[in-house]
């Protein structure tokens, strides 16, 4: 110290007994004061050179030096008597000489850079480390979901290995498999969506799902992403949808829907749409409203499901237009707006869609004789009621079925969602008003209902229904 030999020798580790152990000297130096109040301390140590121990070749990471006391004044105090005390030689400052005050000015500069640059790195790693938490701690937050997490292995052994026996549905979102969790004790729908869906859509109908408490939605139990793969597990849905029911009931050996349960089945539709519109402090708009996408419970209870392409809290600005063909608003493709009439119009299409059973889309080009084709459905259908073709309008089953003040009011409120214009449309909630109507004069309805509609009738149905209500053997 100060060019002095304070202890030949200074093996640190050896001293302390292992690396990363810190140890403690005692040593004291007089440093007389100098100008401006600043001197320097030189200090130099070293292991032995002769007998080179095992870490010879290590580098010390820090010395610590305590400053005793003022000059002119002692203010030591005793040492830790916890510490192990080494004794060591005073060493006389008055053999300092000018080169090595010299010498100490520079050590006394390194160790305060040094100094200066390990409590920045410090300061630098402590804010990273910060940074990093509350970043991590976001993410979770962002991430953080209700549901339960499907592992990849879980969603194989629900299936049993993605079985096609299990599959229940299919369609442009992907496959649907009837599985089996938690010890085959619950049975759940485990959607598989295809590569065509996209992260964003998988995302949308999580976080969608997430904000939803009704009996006519969908309950989502859990997903799973697992090895790039984009799962929804969804309570299981035994009656399988409206669109199978309406369109495959005779190749399933299934009874067809009766008008009184269609009714039943609409209304829990749109009480579902009203709750999505009305029913908390933001609107969502479902954007793809369709048969396929009404489900149904044991009880025929209607639940809307598949929220891929859902919105929240849709604004006045442009949006991308997104739906199923055959029931998009059109309207909507040609302002590029979305609003909640949006979902009217396609729900309009839908009621149409249940009064006659034929596909919005035509997949059958040979049953194009009443020229129901994709682009036209809708236009086809309203052409046939203003013309009084009930008999090609209305699904053969319900024939005799329905009484026409039911028909007339049910009728009314499907032409008023499918205005061009969605300032013309009803709200959803006025929709469910009439469509509970429609299910009132269906129930009640008297024996003048089933007689005869003339032309110029009170209901304006324009048509008669004699050959309807009480078909004629052919």
């Amino acid at each position: 110290m100060n060019n002095e030999t304070a202890q030949p020798q200074a093996d640190v580790i050896g001293w302390s007994g292992g690396q990363g152990v810190p140890v403690y000297k005692d040593y004291v130096v007089m440093i007389p004061q100098g100008k401006n109040g600043i001197q320097d301390l030189w200090l130099d140590l070293h292991p032995s050179t002769e007998t080179r121990p095992q870490y010879y070749q290590s580098f010390l990471n820090g010395v610590e030096i305590f400053r005793l006391n003022y000059y002119g004044g002692n203010l030591a105090v005793p040492n830790n008597p916890q510490l192990q005390y080494h004794e060591g030689p005073l060493v006389n400052s008055s053999s300092i000489s000018s080169s090595t005050i010299s010498s100490k000015k520079r050590l006394a500069k390194i160790i305060g850079g040094s100094a200066g640059g390990l409590v920045m790195a410090f300061i630098i790693v402590c804010s990273l480390a910060f940074w990093i938490r509350v970043a991590n701690e976001r993410a979770k937050k962002k991430n953080k979901s209700p549901f339960r997490y499907f592992t990849m292995k879980e969603i194989k052994a629900a299936t049993n290995n993605f079985d096609e026996g299990r599959i229940i549905g299919t369609g442009g979102f992907g496959v649907v498999y009837k599985g089996y969790i938690d010890g085959e004790t619950t049975t759940v729908a485990v959607k598989r969506s295809n590569k065509a869906q996209g992260h964003n859509e998988f995302q949308s109908e999580i976080k969608t799902l997430s904000l939803l408490r009704h009996q006519n939605v969908v309950s989502l139990m859990g997903y799973c992403s697992d090895e790039q793969e984009m799962i929804l597990v969804y309570e299981y849905m035994p009656k399988g949808t409206l669109f199978e029911h309406l369109h495959f009931s005779d190749e399933q050996q299934k009874m067809p829907l009766s008008w009184n349960q269609r009714l039943h089945i609409c209304i829990g539709a749109a009480q579902g749409l009203c709750y999505l519109h009305t029913g908390m402090k933001f609107q969502i708009v479902h954007r793809d409203v369709k048969t396929s996408n009404i489900l149904l419970d044991e009880n025929w209870v209607a639940k809307i499901a598949d929220f891929g392409l859902s919105k929240i809290d849709p604004t006045n600005g442009s949006t991308k237009v997104m739906g199923s063909i055959g029931y998009i608003d059109p309207e909507y493709c040609r302002l590029l707006k979305l609003t909640d009439k949006s979902d009217v119009y396609s729900f309009g299409v839908v009621l149409l869609e249940v009064l006659s059973a034929k596909f919005v889309v035509n997949y059958n080009s040979n049953d194009n004789e009443e020229n129901e084709d994709a682009v036209s459905f809708v236009e086809w259908a309203l052409n046939c009621y203003e013309k009084g073709d009930l008999e090609n309008l209305i699904d053969p089953h319900l024939e005799g079925k329905i009484t026409p003040a039911s028909l007339a009011k049910f009728m009314e409120i499907t032409q008023k969602c499918l205005a061009e214009q969605g300032l013309d449309r009803p709200s959803i909630s006025q929709v469910l008003w009439s469509l509970e109507l429609a299910l009132e004069l269906q129930i009640h309805g008297n024996s003048e209902d089933r007689k005869v509609i003339s032309g110029n009738s009170d209901l304006t149905l324009g048509v008669e229904f004699s050959e309807i209500m009480m078909p004629i053997g052919r």
